[in-house]
């Protein structure tokens, strides 16, 4: 049996989680019927991701792309896409755009973007227009959450679009390569200190300047009380200016970008996350799976990931002070850690591990074969019958 090319295309290969999504898709499809590969928009930045994909085996093809327009990306990813042939390709975030030409000239290539983010986000005004028009000729949107596919409606006038949720490897987060007590031991924390952490890139999304402060008006009050933030950013050194101003110095740590994460969340006693938009964040189900309890601002597909009370808290957007109670509450609880942490584990290995995601997409996959396989049949049909009326 003929196995189905599947290309994804991502804008680089970094550690954000639209990436990692592509590269969890293309691995875990079922390589007795799936044939996949991926290009990067960017050149090789040297990242983890990209060294993983090496030692897999996956092919994976580096355009060269810089900052700024550069209009060989449409040559180049033309040859790509014509040398491979593939009969599925699927884009993530903002490279649509690179892609639509070649689609437009491969005849029987079916082509679908999920969109990370709420649609208003994911890519600037002035380029909406390509969205539209590939919506409007063939291209077929997934959204993450349903919060996402409401933003495609409101944006796009999409009545009814796709979901699939976003998934993680969840094993990998119940089990991590060392103890608590060793990480916390390496990196200075002490067994009685109570760790809250963020992992999340320093962008204005993720909004850290409500987390710093929400930390400042009543976590922070405990001694034993810390605050752990994993990421990079452009938002980093402001960020940290202000932990200088509110006093926090001695209880806010910047990790940087880590690549043990499920040794960090391992270590960790509550997950926070105060962003004001979101998609559907990876972070928060690794947190999950890790077996963390979860205090969030009720934004995107958040409030689909837990059940509030339950699994952790859920806060209005922008709220510093809910937030600050919620960690509050959980500071002085170890007893409602522990068992909100093991609900959230529950939860997680139940409906978010990746492979319901995988499943998934390859049911979606078939989906659009059958119907290009029908485009085709048709298009045969007709060109006999005008050669049958022609003679």
């Amino acid at each position: 049996m003929k196995k189905i090319k599947v290309v994804h295309i991502v804008p680089m290969m970094g550690p954000g989680g639209a990436e990692r999504v592509a590269v969890d898709i293309a691995r875990g499809l079922n390589s007795e019927r799936f044939e996949t590969a991926l290009v990067s928009i960017w050149r090789r930045t040297g990242c983890d991701l990209e060294h993983f994909l090496d030692d897999l085996g996956v092919p994976v093809s580096y355009l060269g792309k810089g900052w700024g327009f550069d209009g060989r990306t449409y040559l180049r990813l033309h040859r790509v896409l014509s040398d491979y042939r593939p009969d599925i390709v699927h884009t993530h975030l903002h490279v649509l755009r690179y892609a639509l030409p070649s689609l437009l000239l491969l005849k029987y290539t079916s082509l679908l973007h999920t969109v990370h983010n709420l649609a208003e986000r994911e890519i600037e005004p002035r380029a909406r227009f390509i969205q539209r028009y590939a919506f409007k000729h063939g291209v077929v949107p997934v959204a993450v959450s349903e919060e996402v596919a409401l933003s495609l409606k409101r944006l796009y006038g999409i009545p009814q679009c796709r979901v699939v949720p976003n998934g993680i490897a969840t094993a990998a987060y119940a089990q991590p390569k060392i103890s608590r007590n060793e990480w916390r031991a390496k990196e200075g924390f002490g067994d009685d200190q109570v760790l809250f952490v963020c992992v999340a890139r320093f962008a204005p999304q993720k909004n850290h300047a409500l987390l710093l402060k929400a930390f400042a008006q009543g976590p922070a009050s405990g001694p034993n009380s810390h605050l752990v933030l994993v990421g990079e950013g452009p938002l980093r050194e402001q960020l940290k200016e202000e932990v200088k101003s509110l006093g926090l110095a001695g209880q806010v740590h910047f990790l940087g970008v880590r690549t043990d994460i499920p040794d960090v969340l391992n270590a960790m006693d509550v997950f926070v996350l105060s962003s004001d938009w979101e998609g559907n964040p990876l972070s928060v189900m690794e947190a999950m799976a890790a077996g963390l309890p979860i205090v969030s601002t009720a934004v995107g597909g958040v409030p689909d990931l837990f059940a509030d009370g339950s699994e952790g808290f859920l806060v209005r957007q922008g709220d510093a002070r809910g937030l600050a109670d919620c960690m509050c509450s959980l500071l002085s609880k170890p007893e409602t850690r522990q068992t909100m942490g093991a609900a959230a584990a529950r939860r997680a290995t139940k409906d978010l591990d990746v492979s319901k995601m995988v499943q998934e997409y390859e049911q979606l996959y078939d989906n659009l074969i059958d119907h290009s396989h029908r485009l085709k049949t048709e298009n045969v049909d007709r060109q006999q019958a005008m050669s049958l009326r022609e003679t």
